[in-house]
Order: C-alpha cells, then sequence, then structure tokens
C-alpha cells in the first residue's frame, strides 16, 4: 500500500515537472526570437538552472542515453529537423553542449540587436561552417561591428549567405573576408557595400568556387565603377550567377579571369553582353564551361557565336532574349554536340523555329530535357528531334500556337525513352490524350495545363487506360476539375511533376462517370462508350482486389 503511494506520489510530481517544462518552454521560445531559429546559450542555460530541481526528481529513472558516446549522440542529432534539435538541447546540460558543437549550419535573424548574444551564442555553436544572416526589409541589419565579431568567432566558415544586410559596408566586408580565408562560397542579396568590399573577398578567399550576387546596391555607376576580380578566388572560382545589376558590367574582369569558370548565369543583367562572350571565347579557359543561363539580357547571335566556341557546353537557358534566332541556335548545335539540357523562351517572337530545332536534332544525339515557350514548333521538327535524340526523357512545350493533336501523335509515336511531359496552353485536344494512352512506353508523368481542348474526360481516360501515368490536369473549368487533376502548385514550367494524391480506382471511376455524365463538350459517344467500358472494369477489378486482401490504395500515391 505505502509503496503504491510512493509511486502515485513520483508520478504525480512528474507530470507537474513535465508542465512547468512546458510553459519555461514556451516562454524561453519567445523570449529568444530575435535570433530564430536558434536558442541562445544564455537562454539555455537558465532553463536548466531553473529546472534543476525536476532533473533530480525525475532522476530516480536511470537515463539509458549516458551509455551512448558523444560521437553517437551528434550523428542522432544531426538527422534531426532544426526545431527538434532545439528541444533535444533543453533536456540536459550534456545534450545541450553536444547538440551545439555537432551544429554545423546557423540561420540567423540579423538585426541590429543580434549584436549583444554574439559571444554566448558562437561559444556553443562553435564548430559552425555554414552561416546566413537574413535581415527583414523592413528591420535595421547588423552593422561591421557585428559581421567582424562573428568572423573572430567562426574562423572555420565555408559558406556565408547574406540578406538584406544593408548595413555593412566595404570596411566590414574586408575586415570579415582577412579573418575567414577559407570561404567558399558567398551569397550576397540587397547588400550596400560595393567594389571594394566585393574586390576584398576576392583578394583575400584563395579557395572561393561559387559567388552570387544579387542586387548590389553599393555600386551606383558601372562605368565609373572600380573593375571587379579577378583576384586570387578567379583561380578556385566554379560557379558565378548575377542577377538584376545595372552594374554586372563590372564583374567582366572577374568572368575573364576565372580561369576554371564551369557555370555562368546572368540574369536581368543591363548592358551589352556580346562584347564579353566573344572576349571570353577567345580565352583557353572557354574550354572548361558547362553551363549558361541567359535571362532578360541583352545580346544576340553574335554572343551566340561565341557561346558556340565552348566545345564542352552541356546546358543552355535562352530565356527571353529577342536578339537571338535560328542562326544563333544553328550555330551552338553544331558546335556544341554534347548538349544535354536546352531551355528557350522565345516571348513569342517567332525568331526561334524550327530551323533552330532541326539543327539541335541533327547535332545533339545526347539530349534529354527540351523546354520550349513562346516558341511554335511543328511536326516537322518535333518528328526529328523525336527520332534522332533518343535520350530525350523531359519535354515541356507551353504558350505554342502550333502544338495540337498531329504534334503530341508525333510525340507518342517516336519519343521512346521519354518519361516527363508537359503541356500548356497549347491547341491540343482529347485526342492528343488518347495517342499519349498509346504512346510513349516510358511515359511516367504528364501535366496538362491551361489547354481549352482537354476536357477531365481526356485526362481520365489517359489515366485509366495507363494507370502508371501521373496525370496533372488543369483543364481552367473549376466547376469540374477533380481534386487529383489540381495544379498543386507546380511551376508553370512543368519541369516539376508532383506526385498524385491517393485516389482508389473506384473513385477514380466514379469521378470519370460525373465527368461523363455532367459534360457538355461534344464528345464523341464512342470515346464516351470506351471510357465507360474502362471504368465498368476498374470497378470491379478494384473490388476483386478488397474482397481478396489486396490494397486498395492509388497508384498515384
Amino acid at each position: 500500500m505505502g509503496q503504491a503511494a510512493s509511486t502515485a506520489s513520483v508520478a504525480c510530481r512528474r507530470e507537474s515537472v513535465q508542465a512547468q517544462r512546458s510553459t519555461d518552454t514556451s516562454s524561453k521560445t519567445r523570449s529568444t526570437a530575435s535570433v530564430s531559429p536558434m536558442l541562445a546559450s544564455a537562454a539555455a542555460e537558465d532553463y536548466l538552472d531553473d529546472n534543476r530541481r525536476g532533473d533530480e526528481v525525475i532522476g530516480e529513472i536511470r537515463d539509458y542515453t549516458s551509455d551512448l558516446p558523444n560521437e553517437c549522440l551528434a550523428s542522432v542529432f544531426q538527422s534531426l529537423s532544426s526545431a527538434d534539435r532545439n528541444r533535444c538541447s533543453l533536456v540536459c546540460r550534456r545534450w545541450l553542449q553536444i547538440e551545439g558543437q555537432s551544429r554545423h549550419r546557423l540561420s540567423l535573424n540579423a538585426q541590429s540587436d543580434l549584436l549583444p548574444v554574439i559571444p554566448s551564442l558562437f561559444s556553443r555553436f562553435d564548430s559552425v561552417t555554414k552561416l546566413a544572416l537574413k535581415c527583414d526589409r523592413r528591420s535595421v541589419s547588423i552593422r561591421d561591428e557585428a559581421l567582424v565579431l562573428i568572423s573572430e568567432r567562426c574562423p572555420n566558415l565555408t559558406r556565408l549567405k547574406l540578406r538584406a544586410c544593408r548595413e555593412l559596408t566595404d570596411a566590414g566586408m574586408e575586415a570579415f573576408s582577412k579573418n575567414c580565408k577559407g570561404l567558399k562560397k558567398l551569397s550576397c542579396g540587397s547588400c550596400t557595400f560595393g567594389s571594394k568590399g566585393m574586390n576584398a573577398v576576392l583578394d583575400n578567399c584563395a579557395a572561393l568556387e561559387e559567388l552570387s550576387v544579387k542586387r548590389l546596391r553599393g555600386i551606383s555607376d558601372a562605368a565609373a565603377a572600380e573593375p571587379i576580380g579577378p583576384g586570387v578566388a578567379a583561380a578556385s572560382l566554379k560557379t558565378v550567377c548575377l542577377k538584376e545589376l545595372y552594374n554586372g558590367q563590372c564583374f567582366g574582369s572577374l568572368i575573364l579571369g576565372a580561369t576554371n569558370l564551369r557555370t555562368l548565369k546572368l540574369f536581368r543583367c543591363s548592358g551589352d553582353w556580346d562584347k564579353l562572350f566573344q572576349l571570353l571565347a577567345d580565352r583557353a579557359m572557354s574550354a572548361s564551361m558547362v553551363e549558361v543561363h541567359l535571362e532578360r539580357l541583352q545580346i544576340s547571335d553574335v554572343g551566340l557565336q561565341a557561346i558556340a566556341n565552348y566545345s564542352n557546353l552541356e546546358i543552355l537557358h535562352l530565356v527571353k532574349t529577342p536578339e537571338c534566332t535560328d542562326f544563333g541556335l544553328i550555330a551552338i548545335a553544331e558546335r556544341c554536340k554534347l548538349l544535354r539540357k536546352l531551355h528557350v523562351d522565345g516571348w513569342k517572337a517567332n525568331r526561334i523555329g524550327d530551323k533552330g530545332l532541326i539543327a539541335v536534332a541533327k547535332c545533339c544525339p545526347n539530349l534529354q530535357e527540351l523546354v520550349l515557350m513562346g516558341v511554335n514548333p511543328t511536326k516537322a521538327s518535333l518528328e526529328m528531334l523525336a527520332s534522332n535524340c533518343q535520350n530525350l526523357e523531359r519535354l515541356a512545350l507551353c504558350g505554342s500556337d502550333t502544338v495540337g493533336d498531329p504534334e503530341i501523335s508525333c510525340i507518342a509515336a517516336k519519343c521512346i525513352a521519354l518519361k516527363k511531359l508537359c503541356i500548356k496552353s497549347c491547341p491540343v485536344s482529347d485526342h492528343g490524350m488518347e495517342a499519349l494512352a498509346s504512346g510513349c512506353p516510358n511515359l511516367v508523368k504528364v501535366k496538362v495545363k491551361k489547354c481549352k481542348g482537354v476536357t477531365s474526360e481526356g485526362g481520365d481516360w489517359l489515366r485509366l487506360t495507363r494507370g502508371s501515368i501521373a496525370v496533372n490536369l488543369d483543364t481552367g473549368e473549376t466547376e469540374q476539375q477533380d481534386a487529383s487533376a489540381s495544379d498543386g502548385g507546380a511551376q508553370d514550367n512543368g519541369l516539376e511533376f508532383p506526385s498524385m494524391p491517393s485516389q482508389t480506382a473506384a473513385s477514380a471511376s466514379a469521378s470519370a462517370s460525373a465527368s461523363i455524365a455532367s459534360s457538355s463538350t461534344g464528345r464523341s459517344s464512342s470515346f464516351k462508350s470506351r471510357l465507360g467500358l474502362l471504368s465498368g472494369r476498374s470497378l470491379v477489378a478494384s473490388t476483386w482486389r478488397r474482397w481478396s486482401g489486396g490494397s486498395t490504395s492509388g497508384r498515384h500515391g
């Protein structure tokens, strides 16, 4: 009797301690929101001190994790989410220490009030190598003093991301780069330091491999600004990405001096870029270039002819570059025979079409991914692409006035290796869906969006006849749109094909029958009868599986 009372008393005290811990945890989380998502070391210490008595109460139960070596416990922590790691750090002092020492990636709210907690924060997280400092646009960001203090506490940083740190200056970046010379990746957006700060990084960080710059506001006049690069980082730099710069031409020296540059991405940067690509083509380093992205850039066929000298080019994106024509694309195809991925957004300028695509079909047999937006290919070019590019696995046709049922039928008959297909805003109908149902033996995902001729019946027909294909259909008719055919927030370019929600064969049959009953699209009676027959067969098969104990889970889950 006495033993039972003692057990009940311990259980009662344990519940009260757990309730108190829950209350304290929520209050401590709120108090350290300024350095989200991490808890400051001081706050964690206070928490443990407040609950030391509770630890003694529960201490009657043996802690089996004490038998685990620190390395094993750290390995467990590394497989958890950031929120779960924060909770684990509040269990005991040992877990707090191991969790902090095993944390290599840290993301902080880089507001000005971060400065006082930097010493305690990085005393706990003393092994950080990847750091993100992000500030809200409406807040005052950290200043040079905070960045320098961080660099002193984290000399082994390899990655740094700066977002909207508008109070940082050239002096702060220079001091940081001298303390963190092992930096391999730098990404900065909406910052206000200028050429001197960027050059300091390039002069001191000899291991820098990736540089991404977006809206660098410290350079107001490209003509008068100090050239950026190349610096000692030019020998190691492999990727350069410039976005939304009025002064992107300042990075010309860096691009030309990067002897091992493999990836160059230029997005919405002002200025004429033909000359830079011509200079780049004259240098031996053009042989190392593998990937080029050009978006909303002033570049013409002259620039494309220069890019054609990159004989090892595998990936090319031409997005809204209206001065580029078939002539430039032909030059690329004839000399860049290793091309694997090609994205063209012609902006409906009709300057890239069959001629350029036929050249790609003839000269680039390794093509695996082709995305055409605002381009009007015909059956002639599509048939040649399908016949010659036997490795084509991903195809997206968006905003084309010439891609209809005959073109889709051609793709279905010829593209044997095709796995993913996206059709958006094209004059395709249900007949095109019927063609896909009997073609492309390796097809696994189809996305059809804003094609007015394709009805829910066509999507159901494709699902029922090819159960292994995940169909994502958006007909634009929300009142008839089935849940399994919703867009699900996929990207407009069709390259992302999200998994279909679970749907039983019986529910698919019911959906198909309902859409037939309510449809007023004028589909042929033979098509409806075939769809009804298949629906019945699917229902029988589903019922049989259920009776026999089989799974009724959806095919597209």
